[in-house]
């Protein structure tokens, strides 16, 4: 028995450092973000080009996290989780001491590449140790707590350190993050041998890679049929070759099933919704309502409240006993109508009465969502795939969120009125999210976790070896 309760306390110490670890990638996507004022400044760049700070890192891990899901099943996870955090705290060095946008891109770049094979390791870690159910909503509950609110955790820290130090400061914070989460995890995650098999379907890299580009490119560019034309026939070309690669990137049956695809779906949407909030209000804040960057980063504090709150607290026991859709699609529903609320903003809205209700409301929302979408996604899965698996929902989120940052700054820009700008682009979030809940209705159909009648999650049978 005490050996027991001693491998059940490492378990829950490795998640501390494996959630610092992934809180770490999630607020990179946003902690530059409230900083793009003073950057944009510093750098010298164009509004059109601003959203490349944040597609720079987006993009090279939505390419890149199938590749990283299969090389941390092929060199073991801890391994994998170990050369991630050092990789990416290298990057966020040279980000930090960037001296141009090009020179800020290619370390966002390389932030990116680490991080998509840091944050599929770090899934499916959890997704191995933590197979109890109610151990394992505990668990999911953290993480998809800080996947929900660690974007705006970013803003609130991009502010802080951008108005107390540098915008630099917002890059090199990872290097010490990284550090405590490396110590920490060299010494109680646990060593998980890998398959050995390091062959790669590069193909499918290039495929998959070239037409997200092509895709997000097609939001802002003049040459955007063309460029959504290329995005189609290439993401097209890709399904093919996995459908007949000996050793495929991504093995088409983990999408297939309807439940793990759904969540995918529904991740994907979800975050085009969050990205567009995070980006549109920071510059509401900054440039409309004058806040500092701290100001702006606390600004956001009530939706990272609100998300950690439901997470945590009311979707990690609801989870083991409602079945996933009875809290995915009301939680996109609520999320959905929070960003609505957001096309009445005006140069003359007030905070409390026009801003915090729909932050609170996409908080909660959001973390009843996305918890359940990163258990669905990767429930069922063989111990050799969960890097896959957990790869590919991250996967989704970071194409949702490329896609989102481009797409919603590319409607807002093209308003002559800032402020009408930044409502419509709130409006076509809350269609993407409103979508979300319908396909979470429509394809998440798993019952119970756990049922009285099994006891434990339902498993979903992997098709043979090939």
């Amino acid at each position: 028995m005490q050996a027991r309760s001693v491998d059940s306390s490492s378990r829950w110490i490795a998640l501390a450092f494996i959630a610092l670890a992934q809180l770490m990638v999630a607020l990179d996507a946003t902690i530059v973000s409230i900083a793009l004022p003073s950057v944009q400044r510093a750098l010298h760049f164009t509004n059109a080009e601003r959203q490349w700070v944040v597609t720079a890192y987006t993009l090279p891990l939505a390419g890149l996290l199938l590749l990283g899901g299969r090389i941390a099943d092929s060199i073991g996870r801890k391994r994998a989780f170990l050369i991630g955090l050092t990789g990416f705290a290298a990057a966020s060095a040279l980000g930090g001491a960037a001296l141009d946008l090009r020179m800020l891109a290619l370390a966002r770049a390389l932030q990116g590449a680490f991080a998509a094979l840091l944050s599929p390791t770090a899934l499916s870690l959890l997704a191995v140790t933590f197979t109890e159910p109610r151990e394992r909503a505990k668990a999911f509950a953290v993480y998809g707590g800080i996947a929900g609110s660690g974007g705006a955790i970013g803003l609130v820290l991009g502010g802080a350190l951008t108005q107390m130090a540098s915008w630099r400061w917002c890059l090199y914070v990872n290097v010490a993050i990284a550090a405590v989460a490396f110590v920490g995890a060299r010494r109680v995650v646990p060593r998980t041998p890998g398959t050995g098999d390091l062959r790669a379907d590069i193909p499918g890299v290039l495929l998959v890679g070239s037409g997200l580009v092509c895709a997000v490119s097609a939001c802002t560019s003049s040459y955007a049929p063309w460029l959504a034309f290329a995005a189609v026939v290439l993401l097209a070309l890709f399904v093919v070759r996995e459908a007949r690669a000996e050793n495929p990137l991504l093995p088409l049956h983990i999408v297939a099933d309807r439940n793990r695809g759904g969540a995918c779906l529904c991740a994907a949407l979800a975050i085009v919704g969050m990205f567009g909030l995070f980006l549109l209000l920071t510059y509401y804040f900054q440039t409309v309502l004058h806040y500092p960057p701290v100001m702006a980063g606390l600004a956001f504090l009530p939706m990272t409240a609100s998300s950690l709150f439901v997470a945590t607290t009311l979707a990690s026991r609801l989870l083991p006993r409602l079945p996933p859709r009875a809290l995915m699609a009301p939680g996109l529903l609520t999320a959905s109508f929070g960003m609505a609320l957001l096309t009445r903003i005006d140069a003359d809205t007030h905070y409390l009465t026009g801003i915090l209700p729909a932050e609170i409301c996409v908080g909660l929302g959001m973390g009843c969502a996305m918890i359940t979408a990163f258990s669905v996604a990767t429930q069922g899965i063989s111990p050799r795939e969960a890097g896959v698996a957990s790869a590919t929902v991250n996967a989704s989120q970071q194409v949702g969120g490329s896609i989102g940052t481009a797409l919603l700054n590319a409607v807002a820009a093209s308003s002559l009125v800032p402020v009408q700008g930044y409502a419509t682009a709130a409006a076509w979030a809350s269609g993407a999210l409103f979508v979300a809940s319908l396909l979470a209705t429509l394809f998440i159909t798993l019952p119970t976790a756990a049922s009285p009648r099994t006891g434990s999650a339902p498993q979903m049978q992997a098709p043979p070896p090939r």
